[in-house]
C-alpha cells in the first residue's frame, strides 16, 4: 500500500528534503507490515527492494560457508536496509527477520540509481548510514581482535540500550526479544560463555534477565567492565 510523506517527515534520513523532493520519492514507495518472525528478505535471494524500517526492529543475520549463523546487526526505525546495490551486489547479503511486528518500506531496487542522483541530500545520508555500518562492523571487529570476551558483551549490552533501550523501573530494558544465543553470536563466542557472564553479572546487579529480556540495571557498572580504567 502506498504511504503518505507526512509518515517519514520527521526521520533524520529525510528531514533535508524539500516537500517536493519527498514527495517524488514517496511516489514509488509502498509499505509492508511484516510479522515477528517472519522475514523481509532470505540471504541469497535476489535484490529485488531497497528498504526503510519505519517502525519495530529487524535482526539481520548471516550463514558463513561452513554452516553458521552469525547476528551481524540490529536494524533500528529510521535505517535504511537492504540496499544492496549500493553494494555492488545481485543478492541480499544477509537475512533480515522481524524481532517484533514492523512497518517496512519499500523501492524498487532499480530505482535505486535515479533516487541518489535526483536526491543528493537523501544520497549523502545514504552514504553516511554506509559509513556508519562499516564503523560499527570496525568496531565489533576490532573488540573481537583486542578485548576479552567479558568486555565485549559489556560494550554489546550498552550499545543495545543506548539503541533500544526503554527505561523501566529497573533499568533500561532492550525494547525486543533478545537471547543470550544472540549476543553470542554479536560477540563471536559461546553461549555458555554469554550464559556465564550474564548469570555473574545478575548476580552483581549489573543486569536482569528472562527470556528474551534484558535490563540494564547499572549502566555505569557496566561501563566500568566495557572500559575499565588505565592502571597506573
Amino acid at each position: 500500500m502506498a504511504i503518505e510523506p507526512a509518515l517519514v517527515r520527521n526521520l533524520p534520513l529525510f528531514q533535508r528534503l524539500t516537500e517536493a523532493e519527498l514527495a517524488r520519492l514517496m511516489v514509488r514507495a509502498t509499505s509492508r507490515r511484516v510479522a515477528q518472525g517472519e522475514t523481509v528478505f532470505e540471504q541469497g535471494a535476489v535484490a529485488s527492494t531497497f528498504y526503510l524500517l519505519l517502525h519495530g526492529r529487524l535482526k539481520v543475520s548471516q550463514v558463513t560457508p561452513d554452516g553458521q549463523q552469525v547476528m551481524v546487526r540490529v536494524v533500528h526505525p529510521g535505517d535504511l536496509f537492504g540496499f544492496a546495490r549500493a553494494l555492488n551486489r545481485a543478492d541480499y547479503p544477509g537475512t533480515a527477520r522481524a524481532a517484533v511486528d514492523c512497518v517496512v518500506v519499500g523501492w524498487p531496487m532499480s530505482d535505486w540509481d535515479a533516487v541518489v542522483e535526483t536526491n543528493p541530500r537523501l544520497a549523502i545520508n545514504a552514504m553516511q548510514t554506509i559509513g556508519q555500518r562499516l564503523d560499527e562492523a570496525h568496531t565489533r571487529l576490532r573488540e573481537m581482535s583486542t578485548q576479552e570476551v567479558e568486555r565485549r558483551v559489556a560494550n554489546t549490552v550498552l550499545r543495545l540500550a543506548e539503541k533500544a533501550g526503554r527505561k523501566e523501573a529497573a533499568g533500561m530494558r532492550i525494547d525486543f526479544p533478545i537471547t543470550r544465543q544472540d549476543i553470542a553470536e554479536m560477540t563471536g563466542t559461546t553461549l555458555h560463555t554469554v550464559s556465564r557472564i550474564l548469570s555473574a553479572w545478575e548476580a552483581q546487579g549489573l543486569v536482569e534477565g528472562g527470556r528474551q529480556k534484558l535490563t540494564l540495571c547499572d549502566a555505569e557498572g557496566l561501563a566500568r567492565i566495557a572500559e575499565p580504567p588505565a592502571e597506573g
